[in-house]
């Protein structure tokens, strides 16, 4: 087993490794509760990613997968920008029994190239956002649901693509789980913590929340806490497109294969111009197990994504600053 002793002080990066910590807190994650923290190496060798159990959603999320996937998939973003600064990153997943909360060890040479894909993909990072507005009826081409499939098989994951009829089904799972979760007082009470008004370093504010379908099932999650204020409506595509994203095993460490496919996956899309939105209620609730299709082989499904072609959301989710989130480490020592 292994100690890390930490420094009471925030970090002070050197502008590179900063720039690569910032690409890694723009990740997605479930309320913008950005639920990682980093350890940076004394000699800048390494850095490590944790999981902040103080940012982790007792009620949406108690086996902590969601979070886990969020770390999952800022350390996507951690690796290739670490990649495109030349800094050629080394992943070890789960390094330290003894350190549950030690999700992953990003060792960094110094010496590498970026590949071309990484270098596309960065530089997607800063448009990457979730569109919970109305997507056009424009199908999304074959070919662009073959790079997205192919960005998830790279990361070991499997994305799949419901046919209408079953993306129906899978909204319908959606609209139950939201009835179920906004009849738990614990659930408001949590989503009224992260949700609404104006967010300055985390949490969903107002004017990213999108509008309420004016017809027909769920297309997007219900942000509503406070039933009396205004709601915005707006009529929402009349058969949303869904990606299913499987991953296993469906435990942490699953759960993490599936942050980072899911990131490269979502920067493949916003590299295609393509618009997404998670569509994750039915995997909250105790029925999850229904949103696998009948007598279905594959992998554990871990994120469902609407996707499409939306107009420019107005507002973005904010982030915390790179000192909130992360501290600097001695060398772990044997003991």
């Amino acid at each position: 087993m292994s100690e890390t002793h930490v420094h009471d002080s925030p970090a002070q990066p050197d502008p590179e490794l900063d720039a690569v910590l910032r690409a890694a807190a723009a990740a997605p994650s479930q309320h913008n509760t950005q639920p990682w923290r980093f350890e940076i190496l004394a000699d800048g060798t390494a850095i490590d990613l944790l999981l902040d159990t103080g940012r982790l959603l007792a009620v949406t999320d108690p086996s902590t997968r969601g979070a886990h996937i969020a770390c999952g998939a800022a350390l996507f973003n951690l690796r290739i920008a670490a990649s495109v600064a030349g800094l050629a990153p080394r992943v070890t997943l789960r390094p330290d029994p003894g350190r549950p909360f030690l999700l992953a060890r990003t060792e960094l040479d110094g010496a590498g190239q970026p590949a071309p894909w990484e270098r596309e993909l960065h530089a997607a990072i800063p448009a990457r956002h979730t569109n919970r507005e109305p997507f056009a009826s424009t199908e999304v081409p074959l070919q662009a649901r073959i790079q997205l499939a192919a960005a998830a098989e790279a990361e070991g994951a499997v994305l799949s693509f419901p046919d209408p009829e079953e993306a129906m089904r899978l909204r319908g799972l959606a609209e139950e789980a939201e009835r179920e979760l906004h009849a738990d007082p614990a659930y408001l009470a949590e989503l009224a913590n992260w949700v609404g008004g104006r967010r300055d370093t985390d949490g969903i504010p107002a004017g990213a929340l999108g509008p309420r379908p004016a017809e027909g099932a769920e297309a997007v999650r219900d942000f509503s806490v406070d039933r009396r204020l205004p709601v915005r409506y707006a009529w929402f595509e009349e058969h949303p497109q869904l990606a299913v994203l499987g991953a296993r095993p469906d435990n942490p460490a699953g759960w993490l294969i599936a942050g980072q496919a899911l990131e490269r996956v979502w920067l493949t899309a916003t590299r295609l111009q393509i618009s997404a939105s998670p569509l994750t209620q039915p995997l909250e609730t105790m029925d999850a197990w229904l949103v696998a299709p009948a007598r279905a082989t594959g992998p554990a499904p871990q994120m469902i994504l609407r996707i499409g072609y939306g107009l420019p959301v107005q507002e973005r989710t904010p982030r915390r600053p790179v000192s909130d989130f992360t501290v600097v480490a001695d060398f772990p020592q044997s003991g």
